[in-house]
């Protein structure tokens, strides 16, 4: 192999890598002030299925004065990972990769889907994702190192 191909090899990014910033770029779509959360999904070879992140359902559009409690809002708030699984039907599903780890209720229904690996970057210290995840032997791994979604603009290249 020559030194370039071993140079953009290097550089590429890993299928884990590549779903947190897909995941990471679906969360600056929540419409949610306080928690902004992106999911992506990709099958078993390594295609994205779709991509989501939390909010209201389609077609609501609250005054702004809903935005203001978070508590009194936070159960009409639909998960990405919900989101996600409408894109999709059980069994067709490797991989998903959440900006925050998913709550237990999530969990169980990325299970019940099949679904096989579960990355996250942010910890949800309320989740019961670890004990799930292990009786249901799904790969759930904090991923909080990935590359920055621009690169710095080069403009010695050629």
């Amino acid at each position: 192999m020559s030194a370039p191909e071993q140079n953009s090899s290097k550089q590429r990014l890993s299928i884990p890598e590549y779903a947190m910033a897909l995941a990471h770029v679906a969360s600056l779509r929540s419409e949610d002030p306080f928690r902004k959360v992106g999911a992506v999904a990709f099958d078993f070879d390594n295609r994205v299925i779709g991509t989501a992140y939390n909010g209201l359902a389609p077609g609501f559009n609250p005054d702004h004065v809903f935005w203001l409690d978070r508590d009194a809002r936070r159960k009409f708030m639909l998960h990405a990972e919900v989101n996600l699984c409408s894109l999709f039907t059980r069994g067709n599903v490797k991989l998903i990769a959440c900006t925050t780890k998913p709550c237990s209720s999530c969990t169980q229904m990325l299970c019940a889907y099949g679904v096989k690996e579960i990355y996250y970057r942010d910890d949800y210290a309320d989740s019961e994702a670890d004990a799930i995840c292990q009786l249901y032997g799904i790969n759930l791994v904090q991923l909080t190192e990935y590359p920055n979604i621009i690169s710095p603009f080069n403009d010695t290249a050629p």
